[in-house]
């Protein structure tokens, strides 16, 4: 009985406690519906807002005279809206765009590090740190020994679930192209609030029929844009550099100060070295959607401001001649010596170091840089297009070493302007080891004459007697075997001496510093070190910094924002550490070497008086040659320095020279 009723009391408050559950229940419909009910309907109205950036124009690059080197060029932009867009029509919609634009012979952005070709999936050479990561437990997590097909479908199943289509309805060209835009999708954070560009390049005739045909395009949209424009694309890829997209490692570092996944950024070049300069600053805008997502209003919050303008140094008229000379002389060399495929040259103004122009060849196409089968086809060329040889590359310099050796020789005493060192064709002081000859029996030499006929005999026996250590301290004075300072990546070449030795697990004896004297050994230098070396005496001993940056100004040119005017000493060395007497015997001998000695030939009786020097250097097949210059002497202006690798015949290098002076002189 007791039980029982226990039973029962249990059951009359559960069924209380469910009354009163249900009871609330009521009371809170009641305040939703009728109480509430227009406030929360009127929420639900309302839109949601997201905020986009608004690009801006990036600056352009000009050469001194204002010559538009990498300007921008008015275009139009696909962008695909997240907000506008469902899961379900991403792949058809891209499909379609991508269809349209190869009909119609325009590019989209293409990024997937995978290529469909010769009838299977490979893998874009050059392009293994992005397919690291496309393999990485971060992203596919398919190991790194997966193969393209692995890869593919990996891709296919992270973006065709749940898309409402099939992989299988696309060729496996197609498939390839759709997946490669989702890729870029993700990569670059296509979101609400960033959307994704899919073309930074269409016509107006394409951006007509994407707007006809919009109703089947949801979330697309075109706008006007600038992009880069090359005028000249071919005469000076390797100092204007390219854009690219960011890397994830660049996004994580720059995100603080206002850059997206979606940006580009300067890779190399100027492009990279002004990137703060070039780039501007983006705008904002608010953008508010219903709840059917229909875009309601946009509001600027932020005006977006363009990059500024950078001048260069460069004279176009100057770097063109160089660029020409350059190719028709290497391509001359190329014909008699197989083994000569490619140059540099650096040309300075002496009063200021400022770079006047430099060329390297083989050149290629920076309008075409970016397109991932041009690029392709640069990394499969031999000759190595992409390699900067007038900054970024050393070479052995032989004989134009000498001035430097024959200057510090006199400075440190071991010689005096009347010494006499007799040549009699061969250096034997090592001997048998060590035996060296010279082009010719010159007899008694002084140092002009030394310099003048680039007797070895007589530059072995003073770099015997002056030593590596005295050597080396005044060839770095004069900027060889350190960087020139210039804005763009450079080489910082190397100095023979028993540093670089030591670097290298080898040992250094007195018959390397007279191998050294001569411009062999270790000696490596890239042609804008030398320019600035042959600058450096022109300049009388004082070494300036190479620059190629003159001033910077606003996006219209107008206001000047910043110089490099009054930039001088590279460092706060001493500069009277060379004699004007030492300093005038070493330019008389380098006046000789055209009045009468090696390169008589060609400038005996050019209109300029100038002063220089040949080399020639014993490399792994033909020979280096090299030729460094100045003019006027008297009055120095531009210094020059060439450089043909395996060039064999020192004509050729001359050739540009003179080329060159032709036309800064005609200028």
């Amino acid at each position: 009985m007791r039980l029982w009723k226990k039973q029962l009391s249990r059951k009359k408050v559960c069924m209380g406690l469910l009354i009163l559950a249900c009871g609330i229940f009521a009371v809170r419909l009641i305040q939703w519906q009728f109480v509430d009910g227009q406030e929360l309907s009127a929420l639900a109205e309302q839109s949601v807002s997201t905020t986009q950036t608004i690009p801006t124009a990036r600056g352009e690059t000009v050469d001194i005279n204002g010559v538009g080197l990498a300007t921008n060029q008015i275009s139009y932009e696909i962008r695909f809206n997240l907000g506008e867009m469902s899961a379900a029509s991403i792949n058809k919609i891209t499909g379609r765009l991508i269809s349209l634009l190869k009909m119609r012979g325009e590019s989209w952005n293409d990024t997937l590090p995978i290529l469909y070709q010769n009838g299977k999936y490979e893998f874009q050479a050059g392009a293994e740190d992005a397919l690291t990561y496309l393999k990485s437990d971060q992203f596919l997590k398919v190991g790194q020994d997966a193969d393209p097909q692995t890869c593919i479908d990996a891709l296919s199943k992270r973006y065709f679930a749940g898309s409402g289509n099939d992989a299988s309805e696309y060729t496996p060209e197609q498939l390839r192209d759709i997946l490669s835009v989702r890729y870029g999708m993700t990569m670059s954070g296509f979101s609400l609030g960033v959307p994704y560009i899919f073309s930074s390049k269409v016509s107006q005739e394409t951006v007509a029929i994407i707007s006809e045909n919009s109703d089947d395009l949801p979330g697309v949209s075109t706008q006007i844009t600038s992009v880069r424009q090359y005028p000249e694309p071919t005469l000076m890829p390797h100092i204007l550099g390219n854009l690219g997209a960011l890397s994830e490692k660049q996004y994580e570092s720059l995100k603080s100060e206002g850059y997206t996944l979606n940006d580009t950024i300067g890779k190399f070049g100027i492009e990279a070295a002004m990137e703060s300069t070039l780039r501007g600053c983006a705008g904002e805008k608010k953008i508010e959607y219903n709840s059917s997502g229909e875009v309601q209003q946009e509001t600027v919050t932020k005006e977006p401001q363009a990059g500024n303008t950078v001048f260069l140094t460069v004279d176009s008229k100057v770097q063109k001649a160089a660029a020409d000379s350059l190719a028709k002389n290497v391509q001359a060399a190329h014909a008699t010596v197989k083994d000569c495929v490619g140059g540099g040259v650096v040309a300075l103004r002496v009063s200021d170091f400022s770079v006047l122009a430099a060329a390297s060849y083989p050149t290629y196409d920076l309008s075409q840089y970016s397109k991932s089968s041009y690029f392709d086809s640069l990394l499969k060329d031999a000759a190595n297009p992409q390699v900067d040889r007038a900054f970024g590359s050393a070479f052995t310099p032989g004989s134009v070493f000498k001035p430097c050796v024959a200057l510090a020789a006199l400075q440190e005493g071991a010689i005096t302007d009347t010494t006499k060192i007799v040549c009699n064709h061969v250096y034997d002081r090592f001997k048998p080891s060590l035996i060296l000859t010279c082009m010719g029996w010159h007899g008694p030499m002084d140092v002009r004459s030394a310099l003048a006929q680039s007797c070895n005999v007589f530059f072995c026996e003073t770099g015997y007697r002056l030593g590596i250590t005295s050597m080396d301290l005044y060839a770095k004075k004069l900027g060889l075997g350190v960087k020139t300072g210039v804005e763009i990546d450079e080489t910082e070449g190397t100095l023979a001496g028993p540093e670089s030795r030591t670097a290298a697990g080898g040992t250094w004896y007195d018959g390397d510093t007279v191998q050294a004297a001569i411009g062999q050994s270790d000696n490596q230098f890239s042609p804008a070190q030398l320019a600035d070396y042959v600058a450096t005496i022109a300049n009388n001993g004082t070494r300036k910094k190479v620059h190629l940056v003159d001033h910077v100004t606003d996006y219209s040119r107008q206001n000047t924002v910043s110089s490099t005017e009054g930039e001088t000493l590279v460092d706060n060395s001493d500069y009277s550490y060379l004699s004007a007497e030492n300093l005038k015997t070493v330019q008389e001998g380098m006046r000789e070497v055209v009045t009468s000695g090696t390169a008589r030939t060609l400038f005996s009786n050019y209109k300029i008086a100038i002063a220089a020097k040949t080399g020639t250097a014993e490399t792994n097949g033909s020979d280096n040659v090299t030729f460094i210059a100045y003019a006027p002497y008297d009055n120095p202006q531009i210094a020059v320095a060439v450089v043909l690798p395996h060039g064999a015949t020192g004509s050729y290098a001359q050739n540009i020279a003179k080329d060159i002076f032709d036309a800064y002189f005609q200028s």
